[in-house]
């Protein structure tokens, strides 16, 4: 048997950590000397301390790792766990860089506010286009619940045209419509790309036209995504000093774009406008 230091070291834990999980009920010792009072291990409490310490890093209270292993689970079933809550942090890490990257995109904006130009916002007709389409609801507009919605749906749309035998013809187009059932600020994120094809029963995606826009603010954004809004922003400021009135969202035309690269991006916004 392990002193209480050795087994310590052994697990690579503190004596003060070991002395906590005994007095909870967590990990006993083996024996304890009733003269000295000294803790005593064993090897084989190794595999147990194993398991709290894993569990416990993977987020667990340690009421619910002593419910966890007082079902005595398996190494699979543990695994199987351990898996589920790794997907679930690495989940809530994509989520905190999503929303970091935000931050960053809007403190941007703060800097530039008043130096941002619009000259080169382009009044301009947009004609109809026919696409192939897939369509998803996102809860709101804002960039951090389309980008998730929107990406696995272009993936989704390319595979599925591959499959088809349909050739991409021109850039995607994505654009937004109100949620009929969905909540007030949901949205329907149209995933398209332009095609020289016909509906068909046997496709399992739409081939639909993008309407016409009689009259388009327009600007080219240059780079991700992410920080869309700054472009959108000197959209804004045109509309408003010209004297004219938005209709709808903000149509995005992916000119040049690569799901790899989205920092070499080349987009164009167009915004549906008429006059006040």
């Amino acid at each position: 048997m392990f002193s209480i230091g050795d087994f310590a070291r052994l697990g690579r834990v503190s004596v003060r950590m070991l002395r906590h999980y005994d007095a909870i009920g967590l990990l006993t010792p083996a024996t304890v000397d009733p003269a000295s009072g000294y803790r005593f291990y064993r090897a084989a409490q190794l595999g147990r301390l194993n398991r709290v310490v894993a569990l416990k890093e993977l987020g667990f209270t340690l009421t619910q790792v002593q419910a966890i292993l007082d079902e005595d689970l398996g190494p699979d079933a543990l695994r199987g766990m351990l898996r589920l809550r790794r997907a679930q942090l690495e989940a809530q890490i994509e989520a905190d860089a999503a929303r970091l990257t935000g931050i960053e995109a809007r403190l941007q904006l703060i800097e530039k506010e008043g130096h941002m130009p619009t000259e080169d916002v382009v009044l301009k007709p947009v004609t109809p286009v026919r696409v192939a389409e897939l369509t998803a609801v996102s809860p709101t507009y804002e960039t951090a619940d389309i980008g998730p919605v929107i990406q696995p749906l272009y993936a989704e749309l390319h595979r599925r045209l591959a499959v088809a035998g349909v050739k991409q013809t021109g850039p995607g187009i994505a654009y937004y419509t109100p949620a009929p059932d969905g909540p007030g600020e949901a949205v329907v994120v149209h995933a398209t790309a332009q095609v020289d094809a016909g509906p068909h029963d046997g496709y399992d995606f739409e081939i639909v036209e993008v309407p016409a826009i009689p009259t388009a603010a327009t600007i080219i954004h240059r780079g991700p995504m992410d920080n869309v809004e700054q472009s959108i922003q000197v959209l804004a400021r045109w509309v408003e000093d010209n004297g004219y009135r938005t209709d709808g969202y903000v149509r995005e035309v992916y000119l040049d774009y690569c799901a790899d690269n989205t920092a070499e991006g080349v987009t164009e916004l167009q915004l549906a406008v008429t006059k006040s």
